[in-house]
């Protein structure tokens, strides 16, 4: 299998237009420089920069072990414009997840988290923990009942579901499913370390199983309606063929 990263290999240019552009980042991939981890050499930041020959300004994150869609301003005054549309849920992202056991077939989950705010840019810590209303939305779209026992039971079930997140906390969808019981599938920090190692023996799987698809907003200067798909990485999609989900997935994006 491919390295987390995609051999960091060019980064894909979903969306483009005098004032945007959206790259589909690879996982394990940071968007910044971080002071946690000084050894990394390569951003998207940067790459994205030196794609487009010009500064480019992040307008939300996207965590180092997620894939999927990371949209950039090319202006610091569009960056702001749309930190605004993030902020108040004019921007709309969709996450596909493959999570431990059997989720409910849709619903809504309300819990606030706790959240140190810090520098976007610069990832330094500007104030201590407190706690922020977060609120995901979900929709399961298919399950599988494994005959391993992978934990305390004689089979193992996992789900895969569509994740919409109405507020934007750092780490918000995987504190969220293991909140509700159903941890995302490589997630070393809230996950289940039986069910990531089994994914990494049994399906050569050791990336968090959570991508960014697709993001819609209107756009605060042409006006019009954007939507912007990402598709996911070779990893990824492995495992859904070979739970046989991939039409689950053609379904839902039709």
């Amino acid at each position: 299998m491919d390295s987390p990263t995609e051999n960091m290999l060019p980064l894909e240019i979903l969306y483009r237009d005098p004032y945007y552009v959206a790259v589909n980042k690879p996982a394990g991939l940071l968007v910044h420089r971080s002071p946690v981890d000084r050894r990394e050499k390569r951003f998207a930041l940067q790459m994205v920069r030196n794609l487009v020959g010009r500064h480019v300004y992040p307008v939300h994150r996207l965590d180092r072990a997620t894939s999927g869609i990371l949209l950039f301003a090319l202006s610091p005054e569009i960056a702001g414009r749309s930190g605004i549309l993030f902020q108040t849920g004019g921007m709309q992202k969709e996450y596909i997840a493959v999570v431990r056991g059997y989720m409910d077939e849709g619903g809504r989950i309300d819990h606030p988290v706790k959240e140190v705010r810090d520098n976007f840019i610069t990832g330094r810590k500007l104030s201590s923990a407190h706690e922020f209303s977060a609120v995901t939305e979900f929709k399961r779209l298919a399950t599988i009942e494994i005959p391993v026992m992978v934990d305390r039971y004689p089979t193992s079930r996992y789900s895969l579901v569509v994740l919409w997140p109405r507020t934007g906390r750092r780490h918000q969808l995987r504190r969220h499913m293991k909140h509700a019981g159903h941890p995302i599938i490589g997630d070393t920090k809230y996950g289940k370390s039986a069910h990531n190692h089994f994914f990494k023996k049994q399906f050569d799987c050791s990336r968090l199983l959570l991508a960014a698809v697709k993001l819609k907003f209107h756009h605060p200067i042409t006006g019009k309606d954007v939507t912007i798909a990402a598709k996911l990485d070779s990893g990824f999609a492995s495992i859904l063929r070979q739970f046989n989900w991939e039409g689950w997935i053609e379904n839902h994006e039709a």
